[in-house]
């Protein structure tokens, strides 16, 4: 059984600094394009970050130069490293994993984590 679990959100001043982890059990995440995404409160869910199976990143144009996507292939862990935060990066992060890499593009994919909140105070 696959599960697909978020941590490290929080409070932060913006400016600041958040790591966020995403463990994914029950899948090999080498094998597997993985995502992260974000909603914010009445707002349709957004696409922040992704990874592909090759190591290939992509970042929507918001957070370019401020987020890191990265992968620890040995800790079945995906990594957003989060500076410079503004409050308009405010929004629950969910982690996302398929082995269909146009499926997680399209946030489509089989595997969610439930999500963890950051809030970025002014």
């Amino acid at each position: 059984q696959v599960q697909v679990v978020e941590s490290g959100g929080g409070l932060v001043q913006a400016g600041g600094s958040l790591r966020l982890s995403c463990t994914a059990s029950g899948l090999i995440a080498n094998d597997y394009a993985m995502a992260w995404f974000r909603q914010a409160p009445g707002k349709k869910r957004e696409r922040v970050a992704t990874i592909d199976s090759d190591g290939t990143t992509s970042y929507r144009d918001s957070v370019k130069g401020r987020f890191t996507i990265s992968q620890d292939n040995a800790k079945n862990t995906l990594y957003l490293q989060m500076n410079s935060l503004k409050p308009e990066d405010t929004a629950i992060y969910y982690c996302a994993a398929d082995r269909t890499k146009w499926k997680v593009w399209l946030g489509d994919a089989d595997y969610w984590g439930q999500g963890t909140q950051v809030t970025v105070s002014s």
